[in-house]
Order: structure tokens, then C-alpha cells, then sequence
């Protein structure tokens, strides 16, 4: 239990070990990132294609990569916590062999009734294990790795009816193989990869080139949300670059490359001379290609939008400028409206932006769980983008970052402070939603002592739907 106890007020000790944990993370995505040599012409045709989206493209891909990593190694460090990081280990064995024995194949797992559904009825394609594959191999859980790639050999099919969702399956199925791939360079995983990749193709067949949320693989062919045919999310659409330009670079098959990349051309061109400031609406139209009215957040629906400009300029060795431009200007959208202070405490906290009377936009103090991500993001932001030179202390010393880099560092510290001062509740676990206090209208919500609360949540009940915690 002490694991998840938290004190009233989280000690700054407590503060930049979370810091450090997330910098290494961030640190290690950075050092071993591929460097991938990205296609500079089309061998197929894609006529139906305007000609500015490969020549966008093809501005983008000129340089030498260096050869990808293929043994993944953590630095030794004299920091290293070995009581934490056995914990973690033990916390995912406990998880896993639960999975394994009640549910072993399933996607999804039941704890509680110690069973396992999978999203289609005709049969799982492997969510849960697919997307262990890679954690099980870095803590050295040798048989327990052993036991999923054997499940993966001989069970693991594509070849199921049913609606299966373009993003999540792109980013843990597709990104699972393709990341066991990397540190085992074991074919397996690369054939299983390829296999899924041509049936994820059918997403992009639409008139405006942004995918389609879902997927029917065994037809290969892809489907629109049945109660909103014409829409799509954002962080839907620009979460697939990573994985789709890996599996090109690793196949030499430019469509992968070529169809996700033309995503981010539309999206690009849409921003130019917009009023969003570089921030994005949670949804697009998949006839029109152009943003839906919708709020701008970067919680559920936005937030990998952002997170994948910055991957992607590190992905290869930070030569696609376009995607450091997009980073750079996006964090400064994200500065100049939606970071804000919580009006006793000064708790930083990334607000939304909402539609009011007139059409005008209005900050709402809102922010999702998943927001947190920009904690460590901006981190990594502020180490790369934002460094002087290549070479960076861990943490960083801000003689190190330039003035960019600095604000943030800052912010992504401050963040983080927040999000933990949000898990400071009866269980430790945070809301899925947290509402900030911005005066003394507000100041009765919630504890009285606190600056943020829970929305309809009160002490004795009833439960709100907010107050929720999602494992993800």
C-alpha cells in the first residue's frame, strides 16, 4: 500500500524523481530512435493525389541517416532506484501472468471476473499481447517472452471479420510488432507487421486521404463511424505516422509512407493563416479534409496530435524540418491559450478551449488525465529542439536550453507537479477529469482547501462519471 499513499503536499524530492524517471524515458526514445531514410519519389501511382502533396514530401526526406539501433540498452546510472524498478517489474509479472492464465490471447482482460473478450466476435487479434511483447523483452523476462512469441507464431491472425479501430490497432498492434522487431530483429514480427499494415491501407481509401476510423480486415476494407459518418478524430489521423513510415522504411514499400504522410500535408495546409494559433479541433471531416467546429483540447481526441509532431522530427535524426516547425509553433499556440494558473495555489494546468456566445472561443478550466503526457513531451521538447548543443545534462541545466527550451522545461515540471497534486485523493488514483478553481465562485467545489475538484463529485457520494480512473 505504501506504493500508492501520497502526501498532502507532494515534496519536491518526490517531484524530481518523477522528473527523472520521465527524462530518462524521454532521453532513451531520443538516443535510440531510428534514423529512417524516408522515400524522395513514388515508384506507384497516386494520381488521384494533388501533386504538391509529394512534393511537400519530398522537401522533407533529404539527408543520410545513420544505421538504426538494434540492441536496446538502458545506460547504468549511479541514480538508478533498483527498489523502484523491481517493483515495476513484479507489478507487470503480476498483471501479466493474470492475464496469461485467465485470458491468454484476449483483447481486452477482466480482472475481476478473471476473463477476456476480444473486440471482435470472431476472434482477438492479439491487443494485449502484441502490445507486452516488447516490455516483456527490455525487464528480461526471458519465459514469459518466450511463452507470448510462441502465442504470436502460431495463433496470431489478421484474418477476422469485425470493425477494428485504425488507431488504437496501428499504435499497439502494429507499433508492438514493429518495436519487438527492432530489438530482436526476428522476422516473425516483421511478416505479422506487414500482414496488418496492407489490411490497415484500406483506412485511407477516401476522398480527402485521411483515414477512416475503422477497419474490416478480413474484407480490407474501411469503416466510417456509423454515428458520424463524415467524422473522424484528430489525434485518429496524425497517430499513425511513426509506425506507417517504420514499416516503410523497413519493407521499402512507399505507400505506407506516402498515404500517412499525406495526413500531415492536409492538416499543414489547413493551419495556414487559420484562427487556432496552431492548435487543432478535436475532429475532422473526412470528405472536406478541413477541421469540424469542435473544441480545441489536448485530452481525449487531440493529445497525440501533438505528441507525434515532436517524434517524428526526432525519428529521423531531426531532419524533416516541417515537423519541428509544426512542434515549435503548436507549443507556442499551447502557451499563449491554453497554459493557465489555478488562482490560489498556482497550480499550472493546460485548459481547453470551448465555443461561447457568438462563436467566440472561451477558456474552460478543464483537463484530461491524459493531458499529463505534456509533461514529459514538453521535457524532451525543451532537451532536443530546445538545446543549445546536442549534449545535455540528465536533468538539464538551463544553460544548457535556450530560452524556448527553458519556458519548456518549466512548464513541463510545473505540469507534472499538478498532475500529481491531482492523484492526492482517497485511493492515490487521479480523475479521468479534473476541474480547476479560477476564483471565489468556485471555491466551494471540492475540498475547500484544494484548487482543483472533481466535477459533480461529492464526498459520501454520488459517484461521478469523472471521477473515474482509466488504465491506460
Amino acid at each position: 500500500m505504501a506504493l500508492f499513499r501520497f502526501p498532502r503536499r507532494i515534496s519536491r524530492t518526490s517531484t524530481l524523481l518523477y522528473i527523472s524517471i520521465l527524462f530518462a524515458t524521454a532521453y532513451l526514445i531520443h538516443e535510440f530512435a531510428d534514423s529512417i531514410t524516408l522515400p524522395t519519389h513514388w515508384k506507384e501511382d497516386y494520381s488521384h493525389w494533388k501533386d504538391e502533396v509529394t512534393q511537400w514530401a519530398e522537401k522533407q526526406t533529404h539527408h543520410q541517416p545513420k544505421p538504426p539501433t538494434k540492441i536496446f540498452h538502458v545506460p547504468s546510472s549511479p541514480s538508478s532506484d533498483d527498489e523502484k524498478r523491481n517493483a515495476v517489474i513484479e507489478a507487470f509479472k503480476h498483471a501479466w501472468r493474470a492475464y496469461e492464465r485467465d485470458a491468454m490471447g484476449s483483447d481486452e482482460y477482466h480482472p475481476i471476473s478473471h476473463s477476456g473478450s476480444n473486440i471482435s466476435s470472431n476472434g482477438g487479434i492479439g491487443y494485449t499481447v502484441v502490445d507486452a511483447l516488447d516490455t516483456m523483452y527490455i525487464m528480461g523476462l526471458q519465459d514469459d517472452y518466450t511463452r507470448a512469441r510462441k502465442w504470436v507464431k502460431d495463433k496470431l491472425s489478421f484474418d477476422r471479420e469485425g470493425t477494428f479501430s485504425t488507431f488504437e490497432t496501428t499504435i499497439r498492434v502494429l507499433g508492438g510488432l514493429l518495436s519487438a522487431y527492432h530489438l530482436t530483429s526476428d522476422s516473425l514480427y516483421l511478416d505479422k507487421a506487414v500482414d496488418l499494415g496492407d489490411r490497415l491501407m484500406a483506412a485511407f481509401d477516401t476522398r480527402s486521404g485521411l483515414p477512416l476510423p475503422s477497419v474490416n480486415f478480413a474484407k480490407k476494407k474501411g469503416v466510417a463511424d456509423i454515428y458520424a459518418l463524415d467524422r473522424l478524430s484528430t489525434a485518429e489521423a496524425a497517430t499513425l505516422q511513426l509506425e506507417f513510415r517504420y514499416l516503410a522504411e523497413l519493407t521499402g514499400h512507399e505507400a505506407y509512407w506516402f498515404k500517412a504522410e499525406a495526413v500531415m500535408y492536409i492538416i499543414h495546409n489547413v493551419l495556414k493563416g487559420s484562427e487556432y494559433d496552431n492548435l487543432v479541433p478535436i475532429h475532422m471531416s473526412l470528405d472536406k479534409g478541413d477541421f469540424v467546429l469542435s473544441e480545441i483540447r489536448l485530452g481525449s481526441r487531440g493529445d497525440s496530435y501533438y505528441e507525434y509532431l515532436l517524434k517524428q522530427y526526432l525519428q529521423t535524426s531531426q531532419h524533416e524540418a516541417i515537423y519541428r516547425q509544426m512542434y515549435e509553433e503548436s507549443m507556442q499556440g499551447v502557451h499563449n491559450k491554453l497554459v493557465q494558473k489555478s488562482y490560489r495555489h498556482n497550480l499550472t494546468y493546460i485548459a481547453e478551449l470551448i465555443r461561447g456566445h457568438q462563436r467566440q472561443w472561451v477558456v474552460s478550466p478543464k483537463q484530461d488525465h491524459l493531458v499529463c503526457f505534456l509533461a514529459g513531451s514538453l521535457m524532451l521538447g525543451a532537451t532536443t529542439t530546445g538545446a543549445v548543443s546536442s549534449t545535455v545534462s540528465i536533468p538539464p541545466q538551463m544553460s544548457e536550453l535556450t530560452e524556448i527550451g527553458q519556458r519548456d522545461w518549466n512548464t513541463g515540471v510545473e505540469l507534472l507537479e499538478t498532475c500529481m497534486e491531482t492523484h492526492r485523493t482517497e485511493t492515490g488514483l487521479s480523475p479521468e477529469i479534473a476541474m480547476f478553481k479560477v476564483d471565489d465562485t468556485t471555491l466551494g467545489k471540492g475540498d475547500s482547501n484544494e484548487d482543483w475538484y472533481i466535477k459533480n463529485s461529492k464526498k459520501g457520494g454520488p459517484r461521478s462519471y469523472d471521477a473515474r480512473y482509466m488504465l491506460r
